[in-house]
């Protein structure tokens, strides 16, 4: 296909003449393009905050996109990204994204943290965005082509009892999805449980959850055997232990589902047990997906190596971005390790974008989290990815294929504080559950 073909119906057409290539020279030199400004553009429709980084270059109109959500810290976020990356960015060339990428890990001296993390993300997806705009093409165009037509997804099924579930994952099935994940209520079933004691106690936060592990443990094969019944084996199940049982509760769990199936068990221990996993990997044939809590290499290197999982389920903006994970699927694909990307509803549109073309890219992909944008969500980010008949697919538009109406993401203002307490889950006496 010829340039003039690949721009065609290309937002980006009207920006190419004024943006000059790495080889256009200027009195005999390269004359580069370089960043003037990166700065957050914040928004919370549906009590959902959301974080996205747009670089500014000296080029009129020739802007980026890139995720940096993280909910839970969300103000201190968008901290990290106007007071420190803006004014350390100002200047450099927005082609060279790894060196931007590695000087700017080191450039805290500590890293590995969440909030850098994903303000590091939004700056690198956003640069990606820029280089796919500049080449007129597709980020999974620049990340090597596509490996496969459409990012096949799984969908959730959710119920409080067992025959809810199952009834939901025929609805599912008849909307074309072929992967659903099962899951009883929040993560690790804590409708299950009755009034804890910690509560007539008076102790921690009334809005504090409880979960009764052993019911939840002898309630996950219930849940499979029902669902396999009432489904059939055509349809690959998954659920997400969440790191919310012990260790040794959990292997022993998974050794019960072995008869059913399952597509992968997610995120059984918490980062903080990853020795367990040689264990598991010894006592059971069940795939396992780990990796949604990991900020850190030191956290997957070596899992990875030694085969202790099946998928690396990483969030890609917990780990800084396209440039990192490109990285980490490929360490994955001499491993026989799949991707499973982790991609929620707290994650922007941009983001899940930036999921969807490495997935498109990696011959190692697995499976992709699928997700529904509100009507308002669409509004605010443009060319946003959909999932139809259980695909996703992404624009075709040059760059991430993501724009952001910035007028109206103002119109739903972050709050002052983070009252979503998802994460507060303690046992009967009160001690809290790691997730």
């Amino acid at each position: 296909m010829n340039r003039r073909n690949l721009l065609k119906h290309s937002a980006a057409a009207a920006l190419l003449p004024l943006v000059p290539s790495i080889s256009q020279k200027d009195e005999g030199t390269l004359n580069p393009v370089k960043i003037t400004k990166v700065k957050s553009i914040v928004t919370c429709p549906h009590g959902i905050e959301i974080i996205v980084v747009k670089v500014e270059t000296d080029q009129p109109g020739l802007v980026g996109y890139g995720c940096a959500t993280f909910r839970q810290r969300a103000h201190a976020v968008v901290a990290a990204i106007d007071e420190y990356l803006d004014d350390f960015c100002r200047g450099k060339r927005v082609e060279n994204i790894e060196d931007i990428w590695q000087t700017t890990y080191v450039s805290s001296y500590w890293r590995n943290g969440p909030v850098l993390n994903n303000a590091l993300s939004g700056l690198d997806q956003a640069l990606w965005d820029i280089k796919g705009k500049m080449a007129g093409m597709p980020v999974y165009q620049l990340l090597g082509g596509k490996s496969r037509f459409a990012v096949d997804c799984y969908a959730h099924a959710n119920g409080k009892t067992s025959e809810e579930v199952a009834e939901d994952v025929t609805k599912y099935m008849e909307r074309g999805f072929r992967h659903v994940r099962i899951q009883m209520g929040g993560y690790g079933a804590t409708h299950l449980a009755e009034q804890p004691d910690f509560k007539d106690a008076g102790y921690g936060m009334p809005d504090d959850n409880y979960m009764d592990q052993n019911r939840y443990l002898r309630s996950i094969p219930e849940l499979f055997k029902t669902v396999r019944k009432r489904c059939g084996e055509e349809v690959e199940l998954l659920h997400d232990i969440h790191e919310r049982v012990q260790p040794l509760d959990a292997i022993r769990m998974i050794q019960a589902l072995e008869d059913y199936h399952p597509f992968f068990i997610e995120d059984p221990f918490s980062p903080e047990n990853n020795r367990y996993f040689e264990m598991l990997r010894e006592h059971t044939t069940v795939p396992i997906a780990m990796g949604e809590l990991f900020n850190s290499p030191h956290e997957w290197v070596d899992p990875m190596v030694k085969g202790w999982f099946d998928f690396i389920r990483i969030h890609i903006s917990q780990i800084g971005g396209i440039t990192p994970a490109m990285k980490v699927a490929r360490l994955g694909e001499w491993f026989n390790i799949r991707t499973a990307w982790h991609g929620p509803g707290d994650v922007s549109p941009v983001g899940h974008a930036a999921n969807a073309h490495i997935d498109f890219a990696v011959w190692n992909f697995g499976i992709q989290e699928s997700v529904h944008f509100s009507d308002e969500l669409k509004e605010i980010f443009p060319g946003a990815p959909y999932v139809e008949n259980g695909y996703m697919y992404v624009s075709d538009e040059p760059g991430l294929g993501v724009d952001v109406n910035e007028e109206l993401a103002a119109k739903y203002p972050l709050p002052d504080k983070f009252k979503y307490n998802w994460t507060q889950v303690r046992r009967k006496d009160g001690t809290p559950i790691r997730p």
